[in-house]
């Protein structure tokens, strides 16, 4: 036995050493000294690769993706649907086995990495939904949710800032069965990594919670199981595993960053071969290999059986729960749309207002919906009312306390949402949408319907001057794929972008205001189609249009009524989803921006770069393109131009041209 499992380490690190060489790309080095670790890691899981969703599953995630031939030999060698042909393409056009683990892309991979620390807060992420869904379903010994979240990263990872956040926050909540791997090879791309990270890594993770666990040799897989067992015993605290490893392993290049990130090259993979005492044909495995890593998978199999046995006694005797479950499961929810309270207004209100109102009516309806703020609830509005906080000594809140942790935050509502189960939200101020960028972008590349809330959307900030009012965040963030920017203008489109982004297949920015902005006739359920006409012209082609988002939109109401004086036929139209726009039928989008009104104007507290694509050469922005300044918000609306008179003034030019 002992045979077969160095026959299955090697295994690991021959494929995957080919796979990089055949492709001239990728990174040999983490995976030949992590490959024991991987397969320890895989040896303990309960997972089924024949059912690779199946619940009670365990998670996988490499943070340091750019060892993904780690995964993809695992998985190829495991049973996981992978063919030889997988991974003698790695690297190339239309290959499930990408440079980067893809979530969707390939079969086993439960979130896409390769930013640095990302999935480690994925990790945490899925830990809190596991500990969460535990808490709420389990009873009396019916543990339907009963499952570890495994992640192995290495010393890039740790010194990542969201790694510390995402681990302190980890240790906080006491999430005991999360379980990190660290690859402590001490070489990154510039060398020996004393040159630049000395501190005690496991001295720091047991400040911040943590039970920590050392093997001296990451190749000793009787310690290592010795220590995956130490750490599923340890229920109140998350651990790490840290292990001593040899980058390059059996390679010439051994202990040398040259592995780091280029394939061996043809001498040093055969000196490996030799070293390995690997005497197969290129890409070739021995059938025993294949027979053993089987064993595993079946006993996944059962795994799964017994757990849906266990969840067909949980639903006699249960019944409404375990249909709650699976209703969480599904993420099933009304026809939010057809709910009228949801489109009732009591008073104007700035749009974070409205926000919270919508949220906390829609909560009614979403019983699986959870986030929260970095430490700003109070001024985002983001908190349910009805229901309490999550914390280590009470499971039941759903209002997450994420700390003051942006960059965590963010990737950790990653793996809330990649889990299953759960409907994850979180907030912070706009301006600090750039603390989240590269978690958001990875909600972006995995299509996760995950809501951004972002507040204090504007130089409407006021006071707190130009470190926290934002400027060119909304033009950035719509310029990122995949993701749907919201800048309601009223209580009713603060509701269409709410229901927008819980019902949509896309991660979702909300930003909505700080100051006060009026409810406007004419606003409503044609928010959904992303841009609408607001407040039509007499004629059937008006003189000029004006575009406006969010606190704008009541200013271009306004200057409309001071042109109209004028005999000056205008066309109010309120935009608040570019995206959702841009989806719309070429005739629909023709009729609210008709191709022969060349005189446009588009107004927005923001930098003006987004909007030329529909004012064009014609048209002008009021917009603004500099950082703001400290003073009351309506100061600064005068002082920078938002005013009706200054739309006046822009309409009149574009209309001379």
């Amino acid at each position: 036995m002992e045979d077969v499992k160095q026959l299955t380490v090697n295994a690991i690190r021959v494929l995957s050493a080919e796979a990089i060489d055949k492709a001239k790309s990728g990174h040999p080095g983490m995976v030949l000294g992590s490959a024991p670790v991987g397969y320890s890691i895989f040896t303990n899981m309960v997972f089924n690769p024949k059912d690779t969703k199946f619940d009670n599953r365990d998670r996988f995630v490499l943070s340091a993706g750019h060892a993904s031939m780690l995964d993809y030999s695992l998985y190829y060698l495991f049973g996981f649907g992978l063919k030889k042909e997988d991974i003698m393409n790695f690297r190339q056009l239309g290959s499930k086995t990408a440079g980067h683990p893809e979530y969707g892309v390939c079969p086993g991979v439960e979130t896409s990495t390769g930013p640095l620390g990302q999935g480690v807060a994925n990790a945490v992420g899925m830990a809190i939904a596991e500990n969460y869904l535990a808490n709420k379903f389990n009873k009396d010994g019916f543990n339907i949710v009963d499952h570890y979240t495994y992640a192995l990263c290495g010393d890039g990872c740790m010194q990542e800032g969201i790694e510390n956040e995402a681990a302190s926050l980890a240790g906080a909540l006491k999430l005991g069965k999360l379980i990190l791997f660290y690859d402590k090879n001490d070489i990154t791309i510039e060398g020996n990594i004393n040159i630049t990270f000395t501190e005690d890594v496991g001295r720091r993770h047991e400040a911040l919670g943590w039970q920590v666990i050392k093997v001296e040799d990451g190749n000793d897989l009787k310690a290592m199981n010795r220590a995956i067992k130490k750490a599923k015993a340890e229920k109140n605290k998350p651990s790490l595993i840290i292990y001593k490893s040899h980058i390059g392993y059996g390679s010439p290049l051994q202990d040398n960053a040259a592995c780091h990130g280029s394939p061996l090259g043809a001498d040093n993979l055969a000196a490996l071969k030799k070293n390995l005492g690997w005497n197969y044909e290129p890409f070739e495995v021995p059938e025993e290999v294949f027979k053993h890593c089987k064993r595993f998978g079946n006993k996944g199999k059962k795994a799964e059986k017994a757990w849906k046995e266990l969840f067909k006694a949980y639903s006699e005797k249960y019944p409404e729960d375990a249909k709650e479950y699976l209703a969480w499961k599904n993420r099933e929810m009304p026809d939010l749309a057809a709910i009228d309270d949801l489109w009732n207004f009591e008073k104007d209100d700035a749009s974070r207002g409205y926000g919270a109102t919508v949220l906390n009516k829609i909560a009614a309806y979403v019983p699986f919906l959870i986030g929260g703020s970095a430490d700003l609830a109070p001024a985002n509005k983001s908190n349910i009312k009805a229901r309490g906080g999550y914390s280590a000594t009470d499971k039941s809140g759903s209002n997450m306390h994420f700390g003051i942790r942006e960059h965590a935050m963010a990737a950790i509502c990653n793996g809330i949402y990649l889990h299953g189960g759960l409907l994850p939200y979180c907030a912070t101020f706009a301006v600090f949408s750039d603390y989240m960028k590269n978690a958001m972008r990875m909600s972006a590349i995995m299509e996760l319907p995950v809501t951004y809330i972002l507040t204090h959307d504007s130089i409407g900030v006021g006071e707190d001057g130009p470190t926290h009012q934002p400027i060119e965040h909304l033009a950035g963030l719509r310029a990122m794929p995949n993701l749907r920017v919201y800048r309601p203008a009223d209580g009713r489109e603060t509701t269409a972008a709410w229901i927008s982004a819980l019902t949509g297949k896309l991660p979702s920015c909300l930003f909505l205001s700080r100051q006060t902005i009026p409810m406007l006739e004419g606003s409503g359920k044609d928010a959904f189609k992303g841009g609408y006409i607001l407040s039509d012209s007499e004629k059937k082609t008006p003189d000029v249009i004006l575009i406006a988002t969010g606190s704008e939109v009541s200013l271009a109401v306004k200057a409309k009524a001071e042109l109209v004086k004028e005999g000056i036929d205008v066309r109010v139209v309120s935009m608040p989803c570019v995206e959702d726009f841009e989806k719309q039928t070429v005739k629909y989008k023709e009729s609210v921006l008709p191709k022969s009104v060349r005189a446009r104007v588009a107004v927005e507290a923001g930098a003006t770069a987004s909007w030329y694509k529909y004012v064009g050469l014609d048209g002008k922005v009021v917009g603004i393109d500099h950082f703001g300044a400290s003073a009351p918000a309506g100061k600064l609306f005068e002082k920078f131009g938002f005013t009706a008179d200054e739309v006046v003034a822009a309409a009149k030019d574009v209309l001379k041209k």
